[in-house]
């Protein structure tokens, strides 16, 4: 594969009808699906996309919206009308069938909605049928499906047979049988419609588990925005057959294209999706440990407010000062805020997502520290952030009051305490 690209779709149409060639000139002169629907009807519009090595590439859309048809065309299921699409390196358009097969082989295995399996098979010979189909020795082939049957959560059940089975073993017995073949692509399509939606959730689990310890590619099409939302690294939305938008589930739900898919966002848990990164604020009120209580102090008058995290020079956040405290210092002419220094605050990390955030929040006299892997702090959460950003709302309408510490020291009482101090030389030693 080259430069981490897996799969890439380049203008890629699909019309069904008597004339489909004539019907994809007429939408590249500016044609609408509506106005060449006498030629044919086109399912695929257009279509362009990468998708990279290892990550989890969602298109969703309703009935309709042309996404079956599109992955139909990523493995060669249905001839495009127009376009390319290539995967691993190799073109899989206009090429003979014997190639096209060896490429299914050794690059993209498909998972269906209906499970596909075969009812006189065992769940180890269902799993096994790919490495089958590559000629690959029966001991062989067993043995590396029985490995993957452990892997997705059915160990012991190798010999059942699919009637034995709930529909959520069922499709595990499928995914089982797509991993087996090793291959770099997986495709799903629909692939947990059918389930109840407890064991749904299982499996949408289940198949992030497996992309963490596995790391394949993986398309996946589906109807339900909350799906696409908790399983994709990227998201692209159809619409009558184009691609109206690309981008993470964060890009899609606060920064939609167009009408269409912010309507269609709008019903989504918010809470799910973004991140505490997403909806973090600058920390503004922020001192070095070194700088002493009376630059501390000077930065809490500065900006209205009682308390200030306390940096170490890599940034990495060692606590926080408050106003009251830090004015002894400053009175006794102490230059080192770590005996004032207090752990009364929660800190989170970037990726944490905004459900988990009630708690911590609740809890904190503070906003929220952000920290990223090595601890330093990249921005603070708010309680009126948090609030706006599950409400879908700004921040500045008036209608929710912030609630975070405000100065309690008055501002006059620091500035004379700043200045009284002025003539000691340990304060101004600490200034600089």
């Amino acid at each position: 594969m080259t430069d981490n690209i897996a799969v890439s779709a380049k203008n890629l149409y699909k019309v069904f009808g008597r004339r489909p060639h004539e019907a994809v000139e007429r939408l590249k002169n500016g044609a609408s699906r509506d106005e060449i629907s006498d030629l044919g009807t086109a399912a695929v519009i257009d279509a362009s996309f990468d998708v990279h090595q290892g990550e989890i590439f969602v298109v969703m859309g309703l009935s309709g919206s042309g996404k079956s048809t599109l992955i139909r065309m990523l493995n060669g299921l249905w001839d495009t009308t127009s376009g390319s699409v290539t995967v691993g390196g190799d073109l899989i358009t206009g090429i003979s069938a014997p190639k096209l097969r060896d490429v299914r082989r050794r690059h993209i295995s498909m998972v269906f909605q209906h499970f596909a399996l075969f009812p006189h098979r065992s769940v180890l010979e269902n799993a096994a049928y790919a490495l089958e189909v590559q000629g690959v020795p029966r001991d062989e082939r067993l043995a590396r499906a029985q490995k993957t049957i452990d892997l997705v959560g059915l160990k012991g059940w190798g010999e059942k047979m699919p009637s034995q089975l709930s529909g959520g073993m069922q499709q595990r017995v499928g995914l089982a049988r797509a991993l087996a073949a090793d291959t770099d692509v997986l495709l799903m399509d629909e692939a947990f419609s059918a389930l109840d939606p407890l064991i749904r959730r299982e499996m949408q689990e289940q198949l992030l588990e497996l992309q963490h310890e596995l790391g394949k590619t993986i398309i996946f099409i589906t109807h339900d925005l909350n799906e696409a939302m908790f399983l994709g690294d990227r998201i692209a939305v159809m619409r009558d057959g184009r691609i109206v938008q690309i981008g993470t589930p964060e890009d899609i739900l606060t920064d939609p294209a167009n009408d269409y898919v912010e309507q269609f966002v709008q019903d989504v848990d918010r809470a799910r999706v973004l991140t505490a990164s997403s909806v973090m604020e600058p920390a503004r009120s922020t001192v070095l440990a070194g700088a002493g209580p009376r630059a501390a102090l000077k930065t809490m008058r500065d900006l209205q407010t009682s308390t200030a995290f306390v940096l170490g020079r890599d940034r990495k956040l060692q606590g926080v000062v408050r106003d009251a405290d830090a004015m002894k210092l400053v009175r006794k002419g102490v230059t080192d805020l770590s005996s004032i220094l207090s752990d009364d605050f929660n800190a989170v990390q970037e990726d944490t997502s905004l459900s988990e955030l009630f708690v911590p929040s609740v809890e904190s006299p503070l906003p929220l520290a952000v920290v990223d892997a090595n601890g330093r702090l990249v921005g603070v959460v708010p309680r009126v952030t948090l609030l706006a950003a599950l409400g879908n709302v700004t921040t500045d309408t008036g209608d929710i009051q912030i609630l975070e510490p405000r100065l309690t020291v008055p501002s006059a009482v620091i500035t004379d305490a700043l200045a009284s101090s002025d003539s000691d030389s340990s304060v101004k030693e600490d200034a600089r």
